[in-house]
C-alpha cells in the first residue's frame, strides 16, 4: 500500500485542499486549449470527409465542397448563438442535460444526458484512434501494435486529467496553440501563393485519374443528387462536435464565469469557422482529391504550400497531437455531466465526489474504461467508429435549444421573443441535420446509437428507482428525539466509536447496538467539505442530544485519515492496559442484489482495512438490510 500511494503521488501529484478549488479554474487561454481541442481538431478531417463523399460523384461533384462548407459554417454560427444564451441562463453549467431536464421534463433530460455520454466516449475513442492512425502511417512497423498504443494514449490523457485542471491545462495548451498556429500559417501562405498564381489547380484529367483509382476504376460512383449531397453534408457536420463543451463547463472558468465562457466560445467558433472555411477554400481551388487510406487532405495542402520541409513536419506533428488531445474535451465534460446525473440519482453517487486533485476522478476512470473497451472492440479502427459519431450530439443540440425556447417563454423578460426565435431556428435546423445524419448513417452503424440511448435511459431510471427505494427504507419515522437503549451499568461496557455519515435508520441501528455495549460512546462525523456539517450538527443535537458528536474536518476530502487519527487518540485516552479493548462500529448497507453494491460507496472496506493496519483490534460492522 505505501508503494502504491507513492507511485500515485508521483503520477498525479499530492492532494489539494478543498479551499484551493477556486484556484483550480481555467483562465480564458487555458479554457480555449482545454475545451476547444475537440472542435478545433475536427478541421483536420471535416473537409476531407466532405471531399471523400463528393468524390463518389466524380469531378463534377467536387465544386459542391464550398457550398456545403458554407451551410455547415452557418449552422455552426446558429448553434454557437444558442449556446451563448444557454451559458448566461445556466451559469452553473450542465449544458443540454440541465436545460432539457428543467424545461422539457425528466425524460428529455435523460435522453440528452445519454446522447452526450455516448458522444463523449466516442470522442475519446475516435480522437485517439485517429491520432494513432497518423502515427502508424509514419511508422508502419507499429501498425500491429495499434490497440496497445491506443490504450497507452488513453492512459496518458487520463493521467494528465487526474493531475487536475491547472496541470492538465499547462500540458495541453501548447499542442492546441501549435495546431492553431500551424493551420493559420498554412492558410495565410496558401492564399498568398494562390494570389501570386503559384498554386495551380489539378488538371481535370489528373483529378479523374485519382478518382478512378480511389473508386476502383469507376465502381461505387454515384449520380450527383440529394442523397450524395446529404451524405457529404452529414460527414462534414463532424466539424460541429465539441461546440457544446463550453456550456457544460461554465463552472470551471474563473469569475465572472459566464462572461468568460461566452468570450471563449466566441473565439473558438471564430477560429473554427476560419480554419474550416479556409481549408475547404484551398482544397476546392486546388481541386484536391482524397483517397481512402491515402494521404490526408491536410497533408496534401501542407505539401503543396510548405513543400517537403520542416513546416510540413510541424503541421503533421501538431495534427497528430491535437487529434490525440481532442479526447481531452470529453475528459473535461464527461465527469461533470456524470456528476450532474449522479447528484440527481441517475448514476452511482460516487461519480459526484471530488478526488485528491479537485477533479471528478471516478468519472475520469469510467470514461477511460469505456473508451478503452470500445477501442479494443473495434481494434482501434477509425472507419468503424466514424458512423457512430455526431448522431448523439445533434440529438442533444436539438433538445437543448428546444429547452431554451421553453425557458424564454416561461421567463418572458425583455427581448425574450428574439432570443426564443434564435433558439427555435437552431432547434429546427439541428433537428433536420440530425435526421439527415441518422438516415445517411443508419445502416453504417448509427443504429447502435439509436439502440444505446433508450438502454442508457432505462439504466438511469433503474438506478434512480433503487435510490428512491433506499431513501424510503432509511427514512426516520420522527424528526424529534430518537429512543436509544439504556447504557451498560457503571464500570461495564467497552469504549466505543461509531462512524455516522448521515442520520437515518441504518446509522440509528448501529448507534443502538453501540449504546447497549459502550461504557464511553462517541459518534464521529467527517466533514468532507460539502457545506452540510452545520445542518448535520443541528439535526444531531435535536434528535440525539444524549450522544456526544465529534465533527472532524477533512480539508483533503479523505474519510480514512481523519477517522484513523481520531480512533488512535481515542484508544490512547481509554486504553488502561493491554487487556483493555476499544471498539469501532461501522454501519453498512446490505443490498438485495450484488450489482447494487456498485451504487453505494464501499468506504467501510477501506476504513476497516486501514484501522486494522494501524492496530485497532475490534472493528465491527452493523448491517442494515435494504
Amino acid at each position: 500500500m505505501p508503494r502504491l500511494d507513492t507511485l500515485r503521488r508521483r503520477l498525479i501529484g499530492s492532494p489539494l485542499p478543498t479551499s484551493a478549488h477556486h484556484g483550480e479554474r481555467y483562465s480564458n487561454a487555458e479554457a480555449l486549449a482545454i475545451l476547444s481541442s475537440d472542435a478545433l481538431s475536427s478541421v483536420a478531417y471535416a473537409t476531407q470527409e466532405i471531399v471523400l463523399v463528393l468524390g463518389m460523384g466524380g469531378v463534377a461533384a467536387l465544386p459542391f465542397t464550398l457550398p456545403i462548407t458554407g451551410l455547415i459554417v452557418a449552422l455552426m454560427l446558429v448553434v454557437a448563438s444558442s449556446y451563448r444564451q444557454t451559458i448566461k441562463a445556466y451559469p452553473q453549467g450542465g449544458g443540454s442535460y440541465r436545460v432539457s431536464q428543467q424545461n422539457l421534463g425528466q425524460t428529455a433530460g435523460l435522453v440528452a444526458g445519454a446522447s452526450l455520454s455516448i458522444d463523449y466516449v466516442l470522442t475519446v475513442a475516435v480522437s485517439v484512434a485517429a491520432g494513432i492512425a497518423a502515427l502508424t502511417s509514419y511508422f508502419p512497423v507499429l501498425d500491429p501494435e495499434r490497440v496497445p498504443l491506443c490504450l497507452l494514449a488513453v492512459l496518458l490523457v487520463m493521467l494528465a486529467n487526474l493531475r487536475g485542471v491547472s496541470s492538465s491545462a499547462r500540458f495541453l495548451s501548447l499542442p492546441t496553440y501549435l495546431f492553431m498556429g500551424a493551420v493559420v500559417s498554412l492558410l495565410a501562405a496558401g492564399f498568398i501563393k494562390t494570389g501570386l498564381g503559384q498554386l495551380p489547380p489539378l488538371p481535370p484529367a489528373e483529378q479523374q485519374r485519382l478518382l478512378a483509382a480511389a473508386h476502383q476504376g469507376g465502381q461505387g460512383l454515384q449520380a450527383i443528387g440529394p442523397l450524395l449531397l446529404m451524405r457529404a453534408f452529414s460527414s462534414g457536420c463532424a466539424a460541429l462536435t465539441g461546440i457544446e463543451a463550453i456550456s457544460d463547463s461554465v463552472a470551471a472558468f474563473k469569475p465572472v464565469e459566464w462572461r468568460n465562457a461566452r468570450r471563449v466560445l466566441g473565439v473558438m467558433v471564430l477560429m473554427l469557422a476560419l480554419m474550416f472555411s479556409g481549408i475547404s477554400a484551398l482544397a476546392s481551388q486546388g481541386g484536391l482529391v482524397v483517397q481512402d487510406n491515402g494521404p490526408t487532405l491536410l497533408y496534401q495542402l501542407g505539401e503543396r504550400i510548405f513543400g517537403d520541409g520542416p513546416l510540413l513536419f510541424v503541421l503533421q506533428l501538431a495534427t497528430l497531437l491535437i487529434l490525440l488531445l481532442a479526447a481531452n474535451t470529453a475528459y473535461a465534460d464527461f465527469p461533470r455531466l456524470a456528476a450532474f446525473l449522479a447528484q440527481d440519482g441517475f448514476l452511482p453517487r460516487q461519480l459526484c465526489s471530488l478526488g485528491d486533485r479537485l477533479v471528478f476522478s471516478n468519472g475520469i476512470f469510467a470514461l477511460s474504461a469505456l473508451a478503452g473497451l470500445l477501442l479494443v472492440i473495434v481494434e482501434g479502427s477509425v472507419s468503424r467508429l466514424i458512423p457512430l459519431y455526431a448522431v448523439g450530439v445533434f440529438i442533444s443540440f436539438t433538445l437543448s435549444q428546444s429547452g431554451m425556447v421553453v425557458h424564454w417563454w416561461k421567463l418572458r423578460d425583455q427581448a425574450w421573443r428574439s432570443r426564443a426565435l434564435i433558439n427555435g431556428i437552431g432547434a429546427g435546423v439541428t433537428a433536420g441535420v440530425g435526421a439527415v445524419l441518422l438516415v445517411s448513417k443508419f445502416t453504417q452503424g448509427a443504429w447502435v446509437v439509436v439502440l444505446a440511448i433508450p438502454l442508457l435511459v432505462t439504466l438511469y431510471l433503474r438506478i434512480r428507482s433503487h435510490y428512491d427505494a433506499v431513501a424510503r427504507r432509511l427514512r426516520l419515522a420522527s424528526d424529534g428525539p430518537l429512543p436509544l437503549p439504556a447504557a451498560p451499568p457503571a464500570g461495564g461496557g467497552t469504549p466505543t466509536v461509531v462512524l455516522v455519515g448521515q442520520l437515518h435508520r441504518g446509522s440509528l441501528e448501529a448507534l443502538c447496538f453501540a449504546r447497549s455495549v459502550a461504557s464511553d460512546l462517541v459518534a464521529v462525523h467527517v466533514d468532507l467539505g460539502g457545506g452540510h456539517a452545520e445542518a448535520f450538527r443541528e439535526q444531531w443535537n435535536r434528535q440525539l442530544p444524549d450522544v456526544p458528536l465529534e465533527v472532524l474536518e477533512s480539508p483533503y476530502r479523505s474519510l480514512v485519515d481523519p477517522v484513523v487519527s481520531f480512533v488512535r487518540r481515542f484508544e490512547t485516552q481509554h486504553r488502561r492496559d493491554h487487556q483493555a479493548f476499544c471498539m469501532v462500529v461501522l454501519p453498512v448497507f446490505v443490498t438485495r442484489h450484488r450489482w447494487e453494491n456498485l451504487l453505494h460507496n464501499q468506504s467501510t472496506i477501506l476504513l476497516r482495512q486501514a484501522l486494522r493496519e494501524r492496530g485497532t483490534r475490534v472493528v465491527t460492522t452493523v448491517g442494515f438490510y435494504l
